[in-house]
């Protein structure tokens, strides 16, 4: 049995830290991999076994660590340059960047990124030969890119890319559709041998010092964990390389909720698991076997995607006209013996737009009487096709998408009207014949036309393919889980966020996968005041934490969103204070100590709400991202002072040292039944 596999049965405490927002003695403005050795001495006093980091790949100039432009290379970002080999003559430059960096409250992701490739640059350039003289055969470079032959294909990428002006290689105007030969023959071309060992000497120097900080915590006897996000962007080294592993023309994101009621469109191509089935999941077993180098665990980023993911159409802006895959979908067959003809199949598979709805919405835009009449026109002969001789109208063939409509240009009261109508419809025809319901079908101008009994027959027939669907979901996630589980002895965590069908938590038993447990959102929610479940009745085989990445912290959550009287009776307090403080902070998370989850991991920023001395003015600023927005903000969150200022404050240690020797709660036992 490993290290890893013994100590998966250990309850922990964890702390959740993205590398970036280490302070160490020697990084510049921005956390690096060696900064995890002094940061793990820290967690070692604290009593802390596991650190969790957020995904460390490289993502470029894109600061969302889930952004990914490879699965396998690490972030430059990360580097400490003088701790390299080459990099020891550079002190004065990188104390350049440490004055104009290192005093910022937020690290500067952007300006820091091109300022460390741009001085990788200038010290590559001074020892260039030095370098290609290692990647000779029988070198050091040589055999650490045989270990890794992944760093070839993103070699390649990258010096593409930066030759296209860091465009998506969908916008190059060369090897935008290479194949595998052309991308071999671009890595044995002697003249882009030196562009190609520039970015191969940084991942060989990444490698070293993540592993050097990995072979520190091991000594500390602390488990380190990863992130593998389950999507690659679509501008990544991966999907251009290999393309017959994705859907190209199909967008990941997740269905329509309380909170973003068009749904999430991430931008993500879908996989093709059927071809990557084809050689037993290769690249998913490279991914976890390059991420078994570093860790011990890992979390499943968006893990009810394995099962089904959310996904709609390259032309769609929203997500409302997705749908899950795999389905069982409603076949033409089937409308036809519910008694649809074509034309109603039509009318429930189509957007219909009344000519009067369009006079409507024009008369109420603002404009006056001839522009209403031009937009009119425009709207009628650009987009619209009537039907006969009806006052009724459908889009043309030639719109695709909410994208096609917001290019036209219209009226904004218009194109808004129009996007409406483009989602209003009870079907989606996605194949020809094959239909499945829009996200709110029964809100749609074609359901209200049935009748009460044809919305019943419907009904019965939805159902049955939801069921048929859900036992397609099952199959599918434990294929690909039990693959994941069975090419690693990392201890996998899920993240199973969301509206989880009911096979899910079944197969993250069988695996022995944990699953993840949020304290403000694991509820009762179909129960009266929707009840916090106890802490006794976590299940063992879980994560528990009270914040994630992208969530507000405890301290933002409880001074602006909590329902405070609700969450003091159910952890039995009579009152905690209206704002937050190190006593509301101790009362809550030595509660949250006391669940029966097999990890217990809190976010860096409520472990420091511990002490008085970290508290930052604005409980938001200390965010590390907030979903939906796209700013310098997100991603960028740094500690409020250095790990060794922070392992000075011996009261923080020594309540974090109280959370760490917390033991389970008893479960409650059921009550006596009355005899008589």
């Amino acid at each position: 049995m490993s290290a890893s596999q013994k100590s998966s049965a250990q309850r922990l405490i964890g702390a959740v830290v993205p590398v970036g927002s280490l302070r160490g003695e020697e990084s510049i403005g921005v956390g690096e991999f060696l900064d995890l050795i002094e940061f793990s001495g820290l967690c070692k006093k604290m009593g802390i076994g596991l650190i969790q980091l957020l995904p460390v790949n490289d993502t470029g100039y894109e600061s969302s660590p889930y952004s990914a432009l490879t699965a396998f290379a690490l972030h430059p970002l990360y580097l400490r340059i003088g701790a390299m080999p080459e990099g020891a003559r550079y002190s004065s430059a990188l104390e350049e960047l440490r004055k104009q960096f290192d005093k910022s409250v937020r690290f500067s992701y952007l300006q820091l990124t091109r300022a460390k490739i741009q001085l990788l640059r200038e010290i590559y350039a001074a020892h260039k030969e030095a370098i290609r003289d290692k990647a000779k055969p029988g070198g050091p470079l040589t055999a650490w890119i045989e270990q890794n032959p992944w760093v070839k294909e993103y070699a390649v990428y990258r010096r593409l890319k930066e030759a296209h002006g860091e465009k998506s290689w969908k916008d190059w105007v060369s090897y935008r559709d290479a194949s595998p030969e052309d991308i071999a023959g671009l890595w044995n071309d002697e003249s882009l041998l030196e562009e190609h060992l520039f970015w191969v000497w940084i991942q060989e120097a990444l490698d070293a010092q993540f592993s050097k900080a990995v072979e520190s915590l091991k000594a500390e006897g602390i488990l380190l964990e990863g992130d593998l996000p389950i999507l690659m962007n679509e501008d990544s080294c991966d999907v251009w390389s290999h393309p017959e592993y994705f859907h190209l023309n199909l967008s990941a994101g997740a269905p329509p909720d309380m909170y973003s009621p068009k749904g999430q469109n991430w931008g993500f191509p879908t996989y093709n698991w059927q071809a990557q089935a084809e050689n037993d999941y290769a690249w998913w077993r490279s991914r976890l076997t390059a991420a078994g180098k570093y860790y011990q665990a890992y979390r499943i980023d968006h893990v009810l995607g394995f099962f089904r993911i959310w996904a709609s159409r390259r032309e769609d802006t929203s997500s409302l006209l997705g749908r899950y895959i795999p389905c069982n979908p409603i076949t033409d067959k089937d409308l036809r013996s519910l008694g649809f003809d074509s034309g109603r199949i039509r009318w429930v598979s189509q957007s219909h737009i009344p000519t009067e709805e369009v006079w409507n919405t024009l008369r109420n835009s603002g404009l006056d009487e001839t522009a209403q009449k031009a937009e009119a026109e425009r709207v009628f002969t650009r987009v619209l096709d009537r039907i006969g001789n009806e006052e009724l109208w459908l889009f043309k063939d030639s719109i695709r998408g909410e994208k096609d409509i917001e290019r036209l240009g219209l009226h904004p009261g218009i194109t808004g009207y129009l996007l409406w109508a483009w989602t209003n419809r009870l079907f989606l025809e996605y194949e020809k014949g094959k239909f499945v319901p829009v996200w709110y079908y029964r809100n749609s101008r074609a359901y209200a036309t049935l009748s009460a009994q044809e919305q019943i027959n419907l009904e019965a027939v939805l159902k049955k393919r939801q069921q048929e669907s859900e036992r397609e979901w099952e199959k599918l996630g434990m294929k690909l889980l039990k693959a994941l589980t069975e090419s690693s002895s990392m201890i996998p965590c899920a993240e199973d966020l969301g509206a989880v069908p009911e096979c899910v938590p079944k197969v993250l038993a069988k695996l022995n996968i944990l699953g993840l447990r949020v304290v403000r959102w694991f509820r009762s929610w179909d129960k009266p005041g929707q009840p916090y479940i106890p802490f006794e009745e976590y299940p063992e085989l879980s994560v528990c934490t009270p914040s994630v990445h992208d969530s507000s912290t405890l301290r933002e959550w409880w001074e602006h969103e909590a329902d405070k009287q609700v969450f003091c009776d159910f952890i039995g307090e009579p009152s905690l204070p209206p704002i937050y403080n190190p006593g509301a902070a101790q009362k809550m998370l030595k509660k949250i100590a006391s669940t029966v989850s097999r990890f217990r991991v809190f976010q860096i920023q409520d472990l420091l709400h511990l002490s008085t001395k970290w508290y930052a003015p604005d409980p938001a600023s200390e965010r590390i991202n907030v979903p939906g927005t796209a700013n310098e903000f997100n991603w960028t969150y740094r500690l409020p002072a250095a790990i060794k200022e922070i392992a000075q404050d011996e009261e923080l240690i020594r309540t974090v040292q109280e959370l760490a020797a917390i033991q389970p709660a008893p479960k409650r036992k059921a009550p006596a039944k009355k005899k008589g």
